[in-house]
């Protein structure tokens, strides 16, 4: 059976359907293709479900704090089954809504595994037999998978990606996590606050390596003060699972080498485009490390087919995907649409502390040859953290000297995840530090932290 369409969409996670939408909103006959559930990995077993996880965290930690607000609650517990429960409900919340959105759009949807036969032409085999469906256009949003440790099974028993660490079986109690990116921070931080002893492990020299270098620093002391154990500049091998648990060995940068035991591992070093077997091979699609080469307009290196999200080049970021989607299909409609700009794209880990930033770090501002004024501001300077009991952390903006053209903007602390947008608009405005000082933030709230970092710059910041 052959069906024709204007744009055949290959993954239907936050870049597949929001691509979707948009070409049905602008009038294209639309079908996606989709292996497992609707949504991809991000709402079904990334981004939705391990923020219900981290909240349920959260509000244990106050739980075991209620003393510092005056309140007292006996022997406070938990319900594991029922913490991944919530979880899974919110997660399959979500899905059943992308699919209401697909039916509102006159989408089709074509559930099974789908592969490319032609520049525009993708056949599915389906529970039914296959199907071939061309189109005018094709997007490739096929996303990425977990990164393995060479050597090491995930078994979901022992050992587990972040999909096995969002439905444990048990509670670790003695945790080993390897790698430091925003998802291994993310479930180290639940863990951790869940009961659990945890080890991180990073290979790179510190934790969160790709943000600003004194929040790296801020958030990993913050986390050693919760109690975790942070080994940066090392690498682990030997990874030996048992009926019992999990040996593994950590050597240090200066080669020192111990083994331990732990009841389970959690694998967080990458992630793995998913662009075998897909058929791009066959139409000379090129790739660079695996990963989907494209223009400013999304399109690969083949007339008609584009690709988005974690498939292409990084960052490797759910709304990095649906803007890329965005502008595939506005091009595909004919559109004149603003080319991505990584610099603009804010990145968030939902740890305890959050960390937010977005544009350039202190140093690479300095390495691209910009001399740089840099402000900052204390949560402790701030009357709303101090009220809600979240002292701790700063926020940091980085501008141009000469020009005043705010450079990048990175924030650790409570809610920071929440605030950062406030600074995306900024640099999309192409905001100078003069606007941002003369704009008025409310009070009390904990974006005056923003003001107050903005007037650091010139020295003028009112209350630290």
């Amino acid at each position: 059976m052959t069906t024709t369409h204007d744009l055949v969409i290959l993954g239907s996670g936050p870049g597949g359907y929001v691509a979707a939408i948009r070409a049905a909103q602008l009038g294209l006959k639309v079908a996606i293709v989709e292996r497992e559930r609707l949504g991809g990995i991000c709402l079904n077993w990334g981004c939705i479900p391990t923020k219900a996880l981290l909240r349920t965290s959260e509000i244990y930690h106050y739980i075991t704090h209620a003393d510092a607000y005056g309140l007292s609650v006996e022997k406070p517990s938990f319900h594991l089954k029922k913490v991944t429960d919530r979880s899974r409900k919110v997660a399959a919340q979500l899905n059943s809504g992308v699919k209401s959105l697909m039916k509102k759009n006159k989408i089709e949807v074509v559930e099974g595994q789908g592969r490319l036969t032609g520049d525009t032409t993708v056949t599915v085999t389906t529970a039914n037999g296959e199907r071939v469906l061309t189109g005018k256009n094709v997007i490739v949003a096929t996303g990425a998978r977990a990164r393995d440790l060479p050597g090491v099974e995930a078994d979901g028993n022992r050992v587990w990606t972040y999909r096995h660490a969002m439905v444990p079986p048990v509670m670790p109690t003695k945790l080993l996590v390897i790698g430091s990116g925003a998802i291994g921070v993310e479930f180290a931080s639940f863990y951790c606050d869940m009961g659990a002893k945890v080890t991180v492990v990073e290979m790179l020299d510190r934790i969160l390596p790709v943000e600003d270098e004194e929040v790296s620093a801020f958030a990993q002391k913050a986390l050693t003060k919760q109690g975790m154990t942070i080994v940066t500049g090392a690498k682990v091998s030997d990874v030996t699972p048992g009926p019992e648990g999990v040996k593994a060995t950590i050597t240090t940068a200066d080669g020192k080498a111990s083994t331990d035991s732990y009841s389970h591992v959690i694998v967080a070093i990458g992630i793995v485009p998913n662009t075998e077997h897909i058929g791009l091979e066959a139409l000379g699609v090129a790739t660079n490390r695996g990963h989907i080469v494209t223009d400013p307009m999304c399109q690969t290196n083949v007339p008609g087919l584009y690709a988005i999200g974690d498939v292409t080049a990084p960052p490797w970021l759910a709304h990095k995907a649906s803007h890329e989607g965005i502008i595939a299909v506005e091009h595909i409609a004919g559109g004149h649409p603003h080319a991505m700009d990584v610099a603009r794209i804010p990145g968030c880990t939902y740890a305890r502390p959050q960390v937010a930033s977005i544009g350039l770090t202190e140093a690479k501002a300095k390495a691209a040859g910009h001399t740089v004024r840099v402000g900052k501001f204390p949560f402790i300077g701030n009357g709303k953290a101090i009220a809600l009991g979240e002292a701790e952390g700063f926020v940091k903006t980085v501008f141009d000297a000469t020009t005043g053209q705010l450079l990048g903007a990175h924030m650790v602390g409570a809610e920071v995840t929440e605030l950062i947008q406030g600074y995306a608009i900024a640099m999309g405005l192409e905001t100078t530090e003069a606007e941002l000082m003369h704009t008025i933030f409310p009070h009390p709230t904990l974006s005056e932290m923003m003001h107050e970092s903005v007037l650091d710059v010139y020295g003028r910041a009112l209350h630290y």
